[in-house]
């Protein structure tokens, strides 16, 4: 018996959620529970249904993404928010990442794409599509941090893993480490750079020029 992965979407167009609805009811592994039309509603319907992902449009009217985000973020542990949006230009971007973000998808992607997207952000990976990573690491000046000298080349090999997704077993699989040691090793890590997840990890590693 396999888990299955509660979602809620968060777009201010009916019809694209009706079709992203359709599209998730084909994959017996998830299952929406509600919608929502703003970042309001997000997080309002969050607190109601505790989803493990929130699929979250960025530019919405009144309450925008960005607002949903943050809100269910600091407010509500364990719910993942996926950004699911049409833009990958540096300002919604690094909104989204500062409000938290657990992944940022663009809705050109196929379908597939999108649903292994939700596993793997519902399994603790953070996901960033191709055009977005690109689009930060080439908009974004590298500003090297002071921070980043200290780091040994067993961290910076972290931040690089992290940042192409992968979780403490695959990493420790690369590196031939124990998967405890990986944990331990990335939160000292966190703990370093005084940093609250690895969705901010991923975005010092590319600021930094590490990735």
């Amino acid at each position: 018996m396999f888990e299955i992965i509660s979602v809620i979407i968060a777009d201010d167009v009916k019809i694209l959620r009706e079709g992203l609805k359709a599209v998730l009811s084909q994959e017996d592994s998830i299952k929406v529970v509600a919608e929502a039309s703003n970042g309001k509603e997000a997080y309002e319907l969050s607190v109601r249904f505790k989803p493990d992902v929130v699929l979250m449009d960025m530019r919405m009217p009144d309450y925008d993404g960005g607002f949903g985000t943050r809100e269910i973020k600091q407010k509500l542990k364990g719910v993942k928010v996926l950004v699911l949006t049409t833009f990958d230009d540096k300002e919604t971007v690094n909104k989204a990442m500062a409000s938290g973000a657990d992944g940022y998808i663009l809705k050109e992607m196929d379908n597939e794409q999108i649903i292994n997207s939700i596993k793997a952000v519902a399994g603790g990976i953070n996901v960033f599509c191709d055009n977005v990573f690109k689009s930060i690491k080439k908009e974004t000046s590298p500003v090297m941090d002071s921070r980043s000298a200290d780091l040994t080349e067993r961290e910076k090999d972290f931040l690089r893993l992290i940042c192409d997704g992968c979780d403490n077993k695959e990493i420790a699989a690369k590196l031939f480490l124990a998967e405890g040691t990986v944990r331990n090793g990335i939160s000292r890590l966190l703990e370093k750079l005084d940093l609250k997840d690895r969705t901010q990890l991923a975005v010092f590693a590319i600021k930094n020029g590490i990735v």
